[in-house]
């Protein structure tokens, strides 16, 4: 078993680089990936879509495909996502936004929950993913 915490060059680095964007665990034949929780903010860590679900969703959703890619996996990798949301009434957009993205059937497997807030004023969402991938890791 081989762990590595990774911020691959593919994605801005985190806030302060205080955290790494996901942790790989390598096993036979392949690697889970434990991606941390994404919010929409551009590559200065500026938030992305004031007030708008679906534009939010879309970058979030661009900084996990970033980094999935980076380690030589997709969406349709993708296990579990696990969303956190300010309010729920939200759903119908960032819904719209994962059918476009996660178009298997049946879709991975979902946590959604309401929050008072988030860390980053204005973040209407943030999502954690957890994939597995086969193969080597990739080479850097």
């Amino acid at each position: 078993m081989n762990l590595t915490l990774d911020n691959p060059p593919t994605v801005a680095a985190p806030f302060g680089d205080r955290f790494a964007h996901v942790a790989r665990l390598d096993l036979p034949g392949g690697a889970l990936l434990v991606l941390a929780g994404q919010v929409a903010v551009d590559d200065h860590g500026r938030l992305v879509g004031p007030g708008d679900i679906v534009a939010q969703s879309e970058r979030i959703f661009d900084i996990v495909g970033g980094v999935l890619a980076a380690h030589g996996a997709e969406p349709a990798d993708v296990l579990h996502i696990r969303t956190f949301m300010t309010d729920l009434g939200d759903l119908p957009g960032y819904a719209s936004v994962r059918r476009r993205l996660f178009t298997a059937t049946p879709p991975p497997a979902s946590t959604t929950v309401e929050v008072n807030r988030l860390f980053l004023p204005g973040a209407l969402i943030e999502v954690e993913v957890t994939a597995a991938v086969s193969g080597p890791p990739p080479r850097t």
